[in-house]
């Protein structure tokens, strides 16, 4: 790899690894969510230094360009990213349903009461 395109991917890699770790820092990115930033950055970190690992992974997928495996594993990071996300989503529905669901029931527990309180003669809050 020409010595231009080393540097640029080093710089690529150091700045997602630490715009990953200030985001956390700042607790604008949840652990969970950084996990698999990091790891990617370290992997490009990895193979920037030993190109052979690249060219060596390009064969075993039987892929012609390194340029090919990074393209591959570029579209299984963004798929992986967009399960994480589904799986988070999905979680968040449920979540949302529930308190729907338990809101309603405290409604119409607090409708009965007033209508109780009311058919007793007390006075409500409301007056």
């Amino acid at each position: 790899m020409p010595l231009k395109q080393q540097i640029f991917a080093l710089l690529v890699c150091i700045g997602v690894f630490l715009f990953t770790l200030d985001m956390v820092r700042r607790k604008k990115l949840r652990e969970e969510y950084s996990v698999l930033w990091l790891l990617t950055s370290v992997a490009m970190f990895a193979l920037v230094f030993k190109y052979e690992w690249l060219v060596h992974l390009t064969n075993l997928i039987g892929a012609v360009l390194p340029t090919t495996t990074l393209f591959i594993g570029s579209l299984i990071f963004l798929t992986l990213i967009a399960v994480q996300f589904s799986i988070k989503i999905s979680r968040l529905t449920d979540q949302m349903k529930n308190l729907t669901q338990e809101n309603a029931i405290l409604g119409h527990e607090v409708r009965e009461l007033q209508q109780k309180l009311e058919g007793m003669g007390a006075v409500t809050s409301d007056e």
